[in-house]
């Protein structure tokens, strides 16, 4: 009798390298400032497939995860840390003097775009910067490098960040179209995943935050509009499609607190959403010293804010629309799931 000798189980195939891309916004629900959404684009492989796709563990938490867990108003020292330490592995504003060249380095649109709709007289309110500084210590930028490099030694190479800024005067002018704040805040991530679709030169697959109460998005699309489209999940959890010429986009619920990329992206919006908040409320104490700092969201302080430097606004002819967020009726609950 021949003996039969079974042959030891092969290896699946190693998936093949991704371009996968985190986004999330910062700043949709407060009354002042502008809505920032931020993009994180990686080349993953081996490894880093399975650590793009879950939440950062080990020591890297205590500079990764949350945000709203991380940093708070006015303390986001540690976002900034994480956007100099990309520029600085990737190249892209790795040479910026000040938070503002920071910011303009990897912003998605350039500075006349961003400031095509400005007043001139109030320039100032959102792009004057003054005297910023960066505020991190030099070693915790060191060290969020020495995190990123060893993510990159396990499959996760960080390629850049990427800023949408959608400043008050534009959602004004989408609500005065009947555009609610959740739409605005997924057509600034549909541009984005273009924006890294064309840069990668081929294929991504995105990762963003949820919007509003979705469940079902490709009849909200804005950018991805009119592209053929496959739906792979809709739900509660989960929204995911394979659209032509872009990849897969999915819609994840609490992707800021289980997503690596989502993470980064959160941490370093939170850093320009603070900044240029506090543009606002220093322009405005300029003119009155007597005003509260505001952290433009839905609290008592902000409403002091608001109230007090009224007259004053008026008298200077600071445009309500470039101030204060206006709403579409009926639209600032979440939209239906259907």
């Amino acid at each position: 009798m021949t003996a039969v000798t079974s042959k030891p189980p092969q290896p699946e195939a190693e998936a093949p390298p991704l371009v996968r891309v985190g986004i999330d916004e910062n700043g949709l629900g407060p009354r002042l400032g502008p809505l920032i959404v931020t993009a994180v684009t990686a080349r993953t492989r081996g490894e880093g497939h399975r650590l793009a796709d879950h939440r950062p563990r080990g020591a890297v938490t205590k500079r990764l995860g949350d945000s709203k867990g991380l940093v708070s108003y006015g303390d986001s020292a540690l976002g900034e840390a994480w956007a100099r330490a990309i520029a600085q592995r990737t190249g892209r504003g790795a040479g910026a003097r000040d938070p503002d060249d920071l910011v303009h380095a990897i912003a998605l649109d350039g500075q006349a775009a961003l400031r095509r709709t400005c007043p001139e007289d109030h320039l100032q309110q959102c792009w004057g910067k003054g005297e910023e500084r960066f505020e991190a210590e030099p070693a915790l930028v060191k060290t969020i490098g020495v995190d990123l490099g060893r993510l990159a030694a396990r499959g996760l190479e960080v390629l850049g960040v990427t800023v949408a800024i959608v400043c008050t005067e534009r959602l004004n002018a989408d609500a005065a179209q009947g555009i609610s704040r959740f739409l605005s805040d997924l057509h600034a991530m549909e541009r984005l995943a273009l924006a890294a679709r064309e840069t990668a030169g081929e294929e991504v697959q995105v990762t963003c935050g949820k919007v509003g109460g979705y469940d079902r998005y490709a009849d909200a699309f804005g950018p991805l509009k009119g592209r053929l489209y496959t739906t792979l999940a809709e739900g509660r959890a989960r929204s995911e499609y394979r659209i032509a010429g872009l990849g897969r986009i999915a819609f994840v619920r609490d992707a800021d607190a289980g997503h690596t990329l989502v993470c980064m992206a959160s941490l370093v919006g939170k850093w320009v959403r603070d900044l240029l908040m506090a543009r606002v409320t220093r322009y405005h104490r300029a003119h009155d010293p007597t005003l509260p700092e505001a952290s433009g969201y839905h609290d008592p302080v902000t409403a002091r804010f608001v109230s007090l430097s009224a007259l004053a606004r008026k008298q200077r002819g600071v445009a309500d629309v470039c101030f204060e967020r206006t709403r579409v009726a009926g639209a600032e609950a979440p939209e239906p799931t259907g």
